[in-house]
C-alpha cells in the first residue's frame, strides 16, 4: 500500500467516524415544571391536583416534618429551588411570613395563594389574622379549588386536567367531612383545650368550642399563672378534651393533666406527614377517632 493510499483510507475513517458523530443524539429530556409547595398542606393538596400532569414535579419547600411555618427561615437549599420553581404554592392568610424575601428574589415567580377569597378569623393583638384554613375540612376543600383555578389559569395547556383532578380531591375532602359531622354533631360533649391556635377553624365547623389555649405560640411555654388558670377552667367547666399536637412537646399540657386528672390526647393539625397523597385525609380521621373518645361519641 502506498503512503497515498495509507492517507487517503485514514482520512476516510476519521470522516466516516465524524459523519456519525454528528448524527442526533437521543432527545434531552426537558426539566421538569417545578410547582414549590411552601408546607405539608399546601404540598398534599398541590400533589392531588397536578397528578399525571406531564413534566410538572411537585416539591415541599420546608420539608414533611416541619410544623407551621410562623417563625420559618429560609435556608440556601430553598433559594436555590425557589430560583428554578416555575410556581411557588403559599398558604397566605399572613403564614408565610418569609414571603416578601421570596418575591425579592423571584419578582416573575407566580405565587398561587391558596387563601385567597377565604373569610379569616381575626386575630387579636399583634397576632394577625388566623391563617390555619387548612384544619377545617372546608377550609381544605376551598383551598383545593383555589389552587386547582389557578394552576389551571397559570398553565392552560393543561387547565382540564388540574381542574378534574381538583374535582376529584374536593369531592373524597367532602366525603371525610360527612363522615366527620355525622361522628361529632351530636357529641354530648363539646368544650375542648388545644395546644395552640391551629383548631379555630376546626372548632367552628364542627360546633365544638376552645375554652381554652395552652401555648399561644409554640415554643412559647405558659407561665405557672397561666397554667393555674387553664387548671381552673378545666375543673370549672368540666372539660373532658385536652389536647396536644405530634409536632411539639407536650410538657405544659401534661403538667394540666397532672393537676386534673383529665388525660392528654394527641390532635393533629396536617403540618406534617408524609408523601402521601391522603396523608391530610388520613391525619383527620385520626382526629376523628380521637375525638370521638374524648368527647363521648358513639
Amino acid at each position: 500500500m502506498s503512503v497515498l493510499s495509507f492517507f487517503v483510507r485514514i482520512l476516510s475513517v476519521a470522516l466516516a467516524l465524524g459523519i456519525s458523530g454528528c448524527r442526533p443524539q437521543a432527545k434531552v429530556q426537558v426539566p421538569a415544571k417545578l410547582i414549590l409547595c411552601s408546607f405539608q398542606p399546601m404540598y398534599v393538596a398541590a400533589l392531588n391536583i397536578a397528578a399525571g400532569v406531564p413534566g410538572v414535579k411537585v416539591e415541599n419547600m420546608a420539608g414533611p416534618q416541619v410544623g407551621c411555618l410562623h417563625d420559618y427561615q429560609l435556608t440556601p437549599k430553598d433559594m436555590a429551588r425557589i430560583e428554578v420553581a416555575s410556581i411557588f404554592v403559599a398558604n397566605g392568610g399572613g403564614m408565610e411570613r418569609f414571603l416578601q424575601d421570596v418575591l425579592k428574589s423571584r419578582k416573575d415567580l407566580p405565587v398561587v395563594d391558596a387563601s385567597r377569597g377565604i373569610e379569616l378569623i381575626k386575630g387579636t393583638g399583634a397576632e394577625g389574622d388566623n391563617p390555619h384554613v387548612w384544619v377545617s375540612v372546608s377550609g381544605a376543600i376551598a383551598q383545593a379549588r383555589n389552587i386547582a383555578e389557578q394552576f389551571a389559569a397559570l398553565d392552560t395547556a393543561h387547565a382540564a386536567l388540574y381542574r378534574a383532578n381538583g374535582g376529584r380531591y374536593a369531592a373524597s375532602l367532602d366525603s371525610l367531612r360527612v363522615r366527620m359531622h355525622a361522628a361529632l354533631d351530636a357529641a354530648p360533649s363539646r368544650d375542648i383545650i388545644t395546644f395552640h391556635e391551629a383548631f379555630p377553624y376546626f372548632a367552628k365547623e364542627f360546633g365544638l368550642t376552645i375554652v381554652d389555649v395552652i401555648e399561644r405560640e409554640p415554643g412559647s411555654e405558659p407561665s405557672a399563672a397561666e397554667l393555674a388558670a387553664t387548671v381552673r377552667t378545666v375543673k370549672a367547666r368540666k372539660v373532658k378534651a385536652l389536647f396536644a399536637e405530634p409536632q411539639y412537646a407536650a410538657k405544659a399540657a401534661d403538667a394540666v393533666a397532672r393537676e386534673t386528672g383529665i388525660p392528654v390526647r394527641t390532635l393533629d393539625p396536617a403540618v406534617s406527614g408524609s408523601d402521601d397523597p391522603r396523608s391530610y385525609i388520613r391525619a383527620m380521621d385520626a382526629n376523628l377517632l380521637v375525638l370521638r373518645q374524648a368527647l363521648g361519641t358513639k
